[in-house]
């Protein structure tokens, strides 16, 4: 295909992965460490898988596990089938693999980005992607799910507009709403905090279908469907395993504990973690996963009620520290984060953009200012309330640099509104 013929979003991809698999040349080593390896819970369960001892062990030799959703280990686990388990081929592997899905991340970037404000901020907002420092990041030197809910994410809002109309082009709207359900129950059982979001998003999106006079019920009973079909056995297993309700992971427990203890140097006390504890680990092997997970959350309610002034405040503190990097600039803080000057800037940067933007659109488009609006409040509700982590708000980068970069086409083309056009003729704006 001749590059003047090219959709924009493939010369983003390409430039994107290879400055993700240039950086992971650099970085890989340090997944080869052993501590960073005996302390990789999604690498363990993965180790496990590859080596024939079911789906667990994310904390030593623990048994089954419903500690983390299982689709990102069950990728660990086939690469460490192809390529050996903790060898150099195999953590290249998985970051690569990871570089692959963060860049291909452009290609619903431009689209949302067009169907919203128009093609040079699809243009922007696409390559704002492909070189963001988070995307790079969490691309190239993380092994983890991050990069595959962030894609997921971005793909679902897309694709949760695009469902508010009928398109006989591309088939039964029907058809089209249980396939919406199915990779949404995909996303469920990579990162379950997608629940937060989405489920807003498919009721907004039905809410409108129904003022609109359009059908509804059986779109809303054919995505409610999918997505059971798609978590109903993994929810089965759990319940077989652990003779409890457990729909997607058991985790809660412990997450809630770590970050409500009364300690507020950081953001997290990662000293409780069974990773770092040796009494911790002790009562996790002893008591098992669930009694483990159930003590840990009346411990922290506990601390909760006995604190509610504390938990307000530490509330807060989550809340400002997601959308701006900042917990504190003391001297002993930032010999443990040395690096939160400049993410501070950058984060804080980003949410100034982006807050900019959805004002912007929220005068042109009130409906789809909500959609924005739904996944900026709801996704980091949870971290507020539990407890935060740099990559906890990050499967929110490509919606956030979408709006910074309608914010910055909008200021600079402020005195030609023909850039604006598509925001008040996309789907959902009347």
């Amino acid at each position: 295909m001749p590059p003047s013929r090219r959709p924009p979003y493939v010369t983003m991809f390409l430039v994107a992965l290879a400055i993700r698999v240039t950086v992971t040349h650099f970085l890989y080593r340090e997944w080869l460490d052993p501590f960073v390896l005996e302390h990789w819970a999604f690498g363990r369960i993965g180790r496990s898988l590859a080596t024939g001892h079911g789906f667990g062990n994310p904390m030593a030799s623990t048994g089954p596990s419903a500690l983390l959703p299982p689709i990102y280990p069950y990728i660990l686990a086939a690469i460490f089938k192809l390529f050996g388990v903790y060898t150099k081929s195999s953590i290249i592997a998985a970051l690569v693999l990871n570089g692959i899905i963060s860049s291909a991340t452009c290609i619903p970037v431009y689209y949302l980005a067009k169907k919203n404000f128009g093609e040079r901020a699809a243009k922007w907002a696409g390559w704002g992607w492909a070189l963001s420092p988070y995307g790079i990041y969490y691309g190239a030197d993380w092994a983890w799910s991050t990069p595959l809910i962030t894609l997921l994410l971005c793909c679902l809002f897309l694709w949760a507009l695009n469902l508010e109309d009928d398109n006989p082009c591309v088939g039964s709207t029907v058809a089209r709403w249980f396939a919406f359900g199915l990779v949404t129950g995909a996303a469920i059982l990579t990162e379950p905090s997608i629940l937060s979001v989405i489920p807003l998003l498919t009721l907004y999106t039905l809410y409108r279908r129904y003022r609109q006079n359009r059908p509804w019920i059986a779109q809303a009973a054919a995505a409610a469907i999918a997505v059971a079909v798609v978590i109903a056995p993994w929810t089965y297993r759990n319940y077989e395993l652990f003779h409890k309700l457990i729909p997607v992971r058991s985790g809660l427990g412990l997450e809630l504990y770590i970050g409500n203890n009364g300690y507020d140097l950081s953001w997290v006390n990662r000293d409780l973690h069974p990773n770092h504890n040796a009494a911790e680990q002790s009562e996790y092997e002893r008591d098992g996963e669930i009694a483990y997970m159930n003590h840990k959350q009346h411990q922290a309610l506990d601390y909760i009620k006995a604190h509610p002034a504390w938990y307000a405040k530490m509330t807060v503190r989550r809340f400002i520290y997601l959308w701006t990097g900042y917990w504190s600039l003391s001297r002993d803080y930032l010999k443990e984060e040395p690096l939160d000057p400049p993410n501070i800037f950058v984060c804080t940067t980003l949410t100034v953009l982006m807050l900019i933007g959805l004002i912007k659109i929220a005068r042109q488009n009130p409906a789809l200012a909500m959609r924005y609006a739904i996944a900026f409040v709801f996704y980091p509700a949870v971290y507020c309330l539990t407890h935060p982590e740099t990559y906890y708000i990050r499967p929110l980068d490509p919606l956030i640099n979408i709006l910074a970069m309608f914010a910055i086409v909008s200021f600079v083309e402020k005195r030609h509104p023909s850039s604006l056009r598509n925001a008040t003729t996309s789907s959902g704006d009347r």
